[in-house]
This record gives structure tokens, sequence and C-alpha cells, in this order.
């Protein structure tokens, strides 16, 4: 029996749907109790993660009028922007793309990601603007003086990723990794939420379309399409989002090896229109394939499956600072890619809003001040131990709570979308 959105939101504006998150499915299929669609309406998914495609535009007066023709380079806390499309003529506005990826001229852990966070944290951002005629000039600005500012995603949310190993014989920068990769198979880094994933919920992209309303850090934003890199066996979507109503938790930068990269976190809704719905929804992690890929050669080297990644592991990290060993030089301080940890009087410190639960700091620390078990993955005869996540599904589950509420309050009303995306 097949329904339509039109059914399932008029049960929402009745307050009578039945709204789930992804991981409240999990768990009642856990018990062994079984789900028609009479007992769900909706349910709600979510990915929080490294997402390389993300860039920002951003409009705003930065002189008077006539200060200046044009801009022709510009940079934000040292991030480089790039000018344009629109040239302002004597307007003295700038129009900006910030990309995530970029990195700081004067800060090598710095970049777009750590930029972004910082606007929504309603922080001063120092904008450098050299002009046409070679004159420069500086100004600081904040979010709320800028009447633009909208974050975009080329590929997000990913129906699932892959796990990264390194098996030749030398250490690797990368951007899969917060540190260098070892070499030698002596660890694995994962990326993907599993069975939370949007996209892993909806595979066929039956409720997902162009103008699909989701959170995006937090925002309310709309799907623009199939993202690129889009395949019918890895499938993504593109989207949009107002930076002004964003969660700075849900978004940030994370430091690789590599160099800084961006977070940004989705949240999609998941009308349960039809039996094959209900199925995708069902799935669990183990049965959810992984592929594990040469972080060099990037070929596949072996196969395996979420459950290596989400089950039976710890998803938040432990903080013991009182079993610290007071070291000459702290390591979970100097790698872990989120500046989370600090020191304070001689004391170890975890800022529990920029931990992104990657866990590597477990992986070095000789005090068990920081603790969590990853998991390992099983493959082809091996045993890979986990040792950076780049997804945090902690921070997944709870934006599709949120989700949950938002929909079961009324303020956030599910749209139906303009045209269907091809895988």
């Amino acid at each position: 029996m097949a329904r339509s959105l039109s059914e399932i939101r008029a049960k929402a504006d009745r307050s009578d749907a039945i709204v789930l998150t992804a991981q409240e499915v999990r768990e009642i299929l856990d018990e062994g109790e079984k789900l028609t669609l009479e007992d769900v309406d909706v349910v709600t998914s979510a990915t929080r993660a490294v997402m390389s495609g993300t860039y920002a535009v951003l409009s705003f007066p930065a002189a008077p009028p006539a200060t200046f023709l044009r801009a022709r380079r510009a940079r934000l806390n040292g991030v480089p922007a790039e000018v344009g499309p629109c040239p302002n003529e004597r307007l003295g506005i700038l129009d900006l793309i910030v990309f995530g990826t970029a990195h700081s001229r004067d800060d090598s852990k710095y970049g777009g990601g750590h930029l972004f966070r910082d606007l929504v944290e309603g922080k001063d951002v120092q904008v450098e603007v050299e002009t046409d005629s070679g004159k420069a000039f500086e100004v600081d600005l904040t979010l709320s003086e800028m009447p633009s500012a909208r974050l975009f995603g080329t590929r997000h949310s990913f129906k699932n990723y892959s796990a990264f190993v390194n098996p030749g014989e030398e250490r690797v920068a990368t951007i899969f990794h917060a540190a260098l990769f070892e070499p030698c198979w002596n660890g694995a880094s994962v990326s993907g939420c599993g069975h939370l994933n949007p996209v892993q919920n909806d595979p066929f992209l039956e409720t997902i379309g162009v103008g699909t309303r989701v959170l995006i850090n937090g925002a309310e934003g709309f799907v623009l399409g199939r993202g690129t890199r889009s395949s019918p066996e890895k499938p993504n979507l593109s989207g949009f989002a107002d930076m002004h109503g964003m969660d700075p938790e849900y978004m940030g930068g994370f430091n690789t090896s590599s160099g800084p990269e961006c977070v940004t976190s989705w949240a999609v809704p998941i009308p349960v229109l039809s039996e094959r719905v209900l199925e995708s929804v069902a799935v669990p992690d183990r049965s959810i394939p992984l592929p594990v890929m040469d972080v060099v050669e990037r070929k596949e080297v072996g196969r395996t499956t979420y459950g290596d990644v989400w089950e039976d592991v710890d998803l938040e990290v432990g903080f013991s600072p009182e079993t610290c060993k007071r070291c000459t030089q702290c390591i979970p301080e100097a790698i872990c890619p989120t500046g989370a940890i600090g020191f304070r009087d001689w004391r170890p410190t975890l800022d529990p809003k920029r931990c992104f639960n990657c866990g590597l700091c477990t992986t070095s620390c000789i005090g068990d001040v920081f603790r969590a078990h990853l998991g390992s993955l099983r493959f082809g005869g091996r045993e890979v131990p986990i040792v950076v996540r780049q997804s945090d599904r902690l921070r997944a589950e709870r934006l599709a709570e949120e989700l949950k509420s938002r929909i079961l309050e009324g303020s956030f009303k599910m749209t139906e979308m303009a045209e269907r995306i091809s895988p």
C-alpha cells in the first residue's frame, strides 16, 4: 500500500504523525518487533562528517560607496576568497565565494571550515581587501553584518563511504587521517554514519528530490539535486542553507595531515511512502557494505560492513583528567583535529562542543585520559583497528532527534519535491 506525502503532512499538521529517528527504528527491530506502514510515517535520518565539497557565498558592504572601483582579492581571517561574480562597481560591496577546504595564509591549521564556524558563533572576522587599483584596506565584521550568507554543498551526504588503510611501508599525509597515516596495515580511517545516513534510508531517492526541505548544520535548507561524482552505487546530494540559522556545534574545521577540511551536518526527513522505503530504513549496519581502500593506490583491498564501525563501540570519547601522567608533550593535544583538547592549571581539558568523537586521542594517550572502544575492520583474514573516525555518529543521532522534535511541534514542514533525482 503506497502513500503520498500530502497524506503524511496532513497527519503531521493534526499532530497524528508517527515520527521515529533512524536509530529508534533500529532499536525497535533489534528487540524483535516488526514495523509496518501503520507503525511509522516519517523516519528522521542524519549524518555529520568531513565534507570537502562545501563552500559559502557571502555578500556584504565592506566600505562606503565610491571608496573603490572593484575588489581584486580578499581574505577572511587569512582564508582566501574568490571575488565575484558581481563586480559591484563603486558600491563598496563584496560578493565572495569561500571554499571550505581553503587554507589560511597565516595559520596552517585554520581553513574555510573553521571560518564558517567562527562566523556562525558570532565572532569578529577580519576582512582584507585589495582593490583593482592596488590599494588595500581591512575591516572587521560579524555574520550579523552580512545580509547574505549561504552555505552550499557540491557533494554531500553520500549514501555511504569507504574505509582507508595504508598497506605500504611509508607514512602518508592524507585528508583521510588527522595524523600521518601509519604504514603496514596499522590502522584504519572510516567515514559514513551507516544506517543513519539519509540516502542509505532512501537509496532509490523516492522521497528525497529537488526542493526537499532539510536541515544543514541545524538550519533549514533545500536539496538542489544530485551532487558531483554521484553514481547509482554511491549517490550523494547537493544543497544549501542560510548560515544565519546554523548551529556552530554541527559544523567546523577538521585538521588532517594534508591540511584543514570542513565538517558539515545534514538531517533529512524520510516519509515512509511505500514498503520499499520501509525495507530501506530497516537495513542494519551489519548489512551495509563498506569497501576498504588503499589510501595511496585508491583501489579496493577488501570489503566489510558498517557493523564493524558502529556496532558494540563507544560513540563518545570518555574523559578522565585525573589520570593524566603530565607528559612533557601531550600528543592528544597536538593531534586533535578540532582543537578540542587543551590545558588549564596543568590539567587537561576537553571542549565537548568541539570534540568530534573521532577517537584519535584514545590511541595516543598513555594515561587513559581519553578512552573509547573504536572497534576493528575485519576483512580478508585481517583485523585492522580503527584509529580515526571522520564521521560523528553521536551528533548525527542528536540531529535526527532534533529534526523529529521540530516535525512533531510543527516548526519544520516537509516539502513536496519539485523533481525526482536520478541516482
